[in-house]
């Protein structure tokens, strides 16, 4: 566990350091010469009016827009992600997960700007990218059966565990938890998503969602691939990335911890990970309040968002911003947190 004496020392550091991290690994709006400028350009900005697959005033724009809670949730969908024993066997047949872990995170975090933040073209342009992938994704898993990444049964488990861990990581770690009539709203918002990537019928309500990960319960396997998996992910990176800065290793271990904590407690037994006691966890969760609440401050809000939000008003006629659903975002934030709901 990260110790509570190291966090106050360092936290003008950590902001800086993840700051440089995100725009070297993300992106984060900057772009560094023409041909992404361009890219940018055609995937947030143009063309004006167009609302994307979601628009001002969705759910998916206010999870997916703060990115200390997305980091978090993203770590955890990783790790759960890994003990369906086809999907990872992809992964691991597939994927260049272990060289290229920062190029594999770049890809994922550009696809879910794109669908979420991007024009419409641009989101059907990174959906039909992805089902090309998906297209070349098929082989024999450790325990002989074969898969297929076009399997909508594959599709469905990488996408539930996706918005679980998203949703989760943001209603514990976001600046206002949602109601469960808002969290509903948002997975019947993503669930269109994992339909145009060949998976119609995915969970698309909380009790959609929990149902679902019930029923997978005894699908899932922690086995060899999969705790290797997980360990390459805990680790932050493996040999293949440069040994982080004090501040950074500070900022990727409650990043990592916290995403842990975010994990099923059946899923923390099946990946062989220590479950911390009860202490623990209310101190890891109070550092991550303290450091992702001042990192949320030191990044701003996310550029995607920001893009996105100025190519509607862009074709909007003159007067407030209607959003796409007719609805706005909720109000200012509880200054009490509630405990997850997903």
């Amino acid at each position: 566990m990260v110790r509570l004496l190291e966090v106050p020392e360092v936290l003008p550091a950590a902001r800086q350091a993840l700051r440089q991290q995100v725009e070297r690994t993300l992106g984060s709006g900057h772009r560094r010469n023409p041909r992404a400028d361009q890219r940018w350009r055609q995937t947030f900005e143009e063309p004006p009016g167009d609302p994307g697959l979601f628009g001002p005033g969705s759910v998916t724009w206010q999870v997916h827009g703060d990115l200390p809670a997305m980091l978090v949730g993203g770590v955890a969908a990783l790790l759960l992600q890994t003990l369906h024993p086809l999907a990872m066997a992809g992964v691991v047949d597939h994927s260049a997960y272990r060289t290229d872990p920062l190029g594999r995170l770049r890809r994922t975090a550009e696809f879910v700007g794109a669908t979420t933040f991007g024009s419409t073209p641009a989101a059907e342009q990174a959906i039909s990218a992805v089902r090309a992938v998906h297209r070349r994704v098929r082989g024999v898993a450790p325990d002989g059966r074969p898969y297929d990444a076009q399997d909508p049964a594959l599709i469905t488990w990488v996408h539930a565990a996706e918005t679980w861990c998203f949703l989760r990581a943001y209603q514990r770690y976001g600046p206002r938890p949602l109601p469960d009539r808002r969290a509903d709203r948002y997975l019947a918002e993503m669930a269109v998503v994992a339909e145009r990537l060949g998976a119609p019928g995915a969970p698309a309500s909380l009790a959609e969602l929990r149902a679902y990960l019930t029923a997978m319960r005894p699908d899932l396997v922690g086995g060899a691939q999969a705790r290797s998996g997980a360990a390459f992910i805990i680790s932050v990176g493996g040999q293949s990335l440069p040994p982080p800065s004090p501040p950074l290793a500070l900022v990727q271990a409650v990043l990592v911890q916290g995403a842990m904590d975010l994990l099923p407690r059946w899923a923390v037994r099946m990946l062989g990970l220590r479950e911390p006691l009860l202490a623990e966890r209310l101190a890891l969760r109070a550092i991550a309040d303290a450091l992702l609440g001042t990192v949320r401050l030191a990044l701003g809000p996310s550029p995607a968002l920001l893009a996105a939000e100025a190519r509607c008003r862009a074709g909007a006629p003159d007067g407030p911003q209607a959003s796409a659903g007719g609805q706005r975002s909720e109000g200012p934030a509880r200054p009490a947190r509630s405990s997850p709901r997903a």
